[in-house]
């Protein structure tokens, strides 16, 4: 399932592929049910705004098993990720598409992290190959999802340290400061 939201910058060449959970806002134990909820993690907004004016396309891919389980329902999640874009666009920012998955982890899809499904889905609705976009997540199963959909990936959060050793990519603690590495015209690919 996927939601385009708006267009992204005019001449985006480079496309970043945004984990929300642990990424953008905090992550919550008992799931992200309705829009009160959803709480950005501090200079998350600001990072993906000064992003978003240098000319990076901005994405979402996200797991949403709530909706599976039946903890909420997809019109709750459209509306969560409304709250989502409309403070990621009051801050200064556009995201261009988000591309979730509403299935179980036993359901087998190829759309759940870590197969590459939403990131294959979200390159094709934008427009952009894989050399030209990098993954932003929090987890195992979103760098697994890059390696799989052949993208760059770098890792954020309590395990960055870790999962950046394991995985060889850059780690970093938040989103912020995943930015400022970004706007010092370090690229990955």
């Amino acid at each position: 399932m996927s939601s385009a939201i708006a267009t992204a910058p005019s001449g985006a060449h480079r496309w970043l592929i945004l984990d929300r959970d642990g990424v953008i806002n905090h992550d919550r134990e008992n799931y992200i049910r309705s829009p009160a909820d959803w709480q950005p993690v501090d200079g998350a907004l600001d990072a993906l705004a000064r992003l978003h004016r240098a000319g990076f396309g901005l994405t979402v891919a996200t797991n949403q098993s709530g909706i599976g389980r039946g903890y909420f329902d997809v019109p709750t999640l459209d509306a969560i990720h409304a709250r989502m874009c409309a403070a990621i666009t009051a801050s200064g920012g556009q995201v261009a598409a988000i591309a979730y998955c509403p299935h179980c982890p036993d359901a087998g899809c190829d759309c759940r992290k870590p197969a590459p499904g939403l990131l294959l889905r979200l390159m094709t609705e934008c427009g952009f190959a894989p050399g030209d976009a990098l993954m932003i997540g929090d987890a195992e199963r979103d760098l697994d999802a890059a390696r799989a959909a052949g993208v760059a990936a770098l890792v954020v959060g309590e395990r960055a340290t870790e999962l950046a050793h394991a995985f060889g990519v850059p780690g970093f603690a938040d989103l912020a400061a995943a930015a400022d590495w970004l706007l010092e015209d370090h690229w990955p690919c």
